[in-house]
This record gives structure tokens, sequence and C-alpha cells, in this order.
């Protein structure tokens, strides 16, 4: 009886054989090469299962040889647009009826734009294109406030910030890293701004921030003032 009791508890207790799809996918994969890192997934699925079968409009930024589309596609769903940005023109082969493939620089404050403009609604920006820290920190800039007010930022492999070929360096200033951690600051806008200034857009539209190692996500959501208050009786 033990046994069996002790059984039904580890088997409930086991996470599901598809409890996360992309690695599923990824470790089976049907078609284009795709290249990451493994503990990416459980970021991805933790982050974008709400927008799952939700028809988003997903822009990935770095197409390399299309996999990863192939990927986006299969599981968000039918009525999802995926859109792929690279500077590469041979990846325009990868458009098709529910992918877009805009050729184009990501540094280019311009060209971002004209995203912004063909693409007046985005649900996830997938920042996995050139790592520089030019192009993460101008990326993010351009289209993090452009999100829908739900929205999900994630840059990828942020471990640039400490490689001088990337123009990074351990704490150096000007790398994405050091940038993100001025978002800290923002974020707490509330309780930093001074009588008379304008309160940072950041922090009444920003959730919060997520830092793995390799990877930052920024969740957007209309943010209240905060509030403060008490419930129950003292004990003392």
């Amino acid at each position: 009886m033990l046994w069996r009791i002790l059984s039904e508890y580890f088997a409930a207790s086991r996470p599901a054989a598809h409890a996360d799809p992309l690695a599923e996918y990824f470790h089976h994969n049907p078609g284009r090469l795709i290249d990451k890192w493994h503990h990416y997934f459980e970021i991805y699925h933790r982050h974008f299962a709400q927008f799952r079968r939700q028809s988003p409009v997903v822009v990935e930024i770095g197409v390399f040889h299309g996999g990863s589309l192939q990927m986006w596609r299969s599981y968000f769903g039918p009525g999802a647009r995926i859109v792929g940005i690279d500077i590469n023109p041979a990846c325009r082969q990868f458009e098709d009826d529910a992918t877009t493939i805009l050729i184009g620089d990501q540094a280019d404050r311009g060209f971002l734009a004209e995203v912004r403009a063909r693409f007046p609604r985005v649900d996830i920006v997938i920042d996995d294109g050139g790592h520089t820290m030019v192009q993460q920190t101008t990326t993010f800039e351009e289209l993090y406030p452009h999100l829908q007010p739900h929205g999900v930022y994630l840059c990828e492999d942020v471990d640039t910030s400490y490689s001088p070929d990337f123009g990074g360096g351990l704490r150096r200033e000007g790398t994405f890293v050091e940038f993100s951690k001025t978002l800290i600051d923002r974020l707490h806008a509330w309780v930093t701004t001074q009588p008379g200034q304008e309160l940072d857009r950041f922090a009444y539209t920003t959730l919060g921030l997520h830092f793995y190692e390799n990877v930052v996500v920024v969740e957007k959501r209309p943010i209240d003032p905060p509030r403060r208050s008490q419930t129950g009786r003292p004990s003392f």
C-alpha cells in the first residue's frame, strides 16, 4: 500500500512529458537549422506561454538559417504573424504567408522606425541579432516603447557585454548589461522622482525585469501608482 501511494505521488509530481514544447521541438527539429543554448527554452516558455494561440505579432531579430521562425510558428499556432529581421538579404527566402522578412540593420534607428510603422502592434520582440552593444541598446530604445501594453521584450546572448570583441567588458560603461542595470533605477522612479519632475514612462509601463544567465527579459504592463495599506488586528 505504501509503495503504491509513493508511486502515485511521484507520478503526479513528475513534469508532463511535453511541459516545455519549445525544447521538445528543438530536440526533434523537423525543419531548418536552429542554434540555441538549451536553457533558453524554459525562459521562452515561461514568458511566452500566455501568447500561445492568441495570434501574436512576434518580431525576431536575427534570422540565421530560418529554423527559429518555424519553431515560433509551431509554438504560437495559427494566426501568429512572425516578423524576421536580418541584415543578410539571403533570408528573404524564408518569407511566406505567415512570415514577413525585413532586411536592415538593427542599429539603424531609421530602419527601426520603418518597422514600427509597418507593424503598429507588436506583442513580442526577441533580439537575437548581431549582439553588439550599440545594436542591443538601440533596438531596446526603439522597440520596447512600441510594444503593446502587455508585451514582452527578450534580449538573448547578453554575454557579449563581457566580450571586448563585441564592445563589452566586465562593468564596462556602455554595455547592454550595464544599460539594463539602469532600468532597475528607472523602474523605481515612483520613489526617486523629485517634486516637479516628470515621472519616467518606463515606471508606469513596466511590470518587471528578469535577469537570467545570458538573457534579459522585460515585461510591459500598465502600472498604477504603488499603494500601501494594512489589514488585520495589531499583535502588540
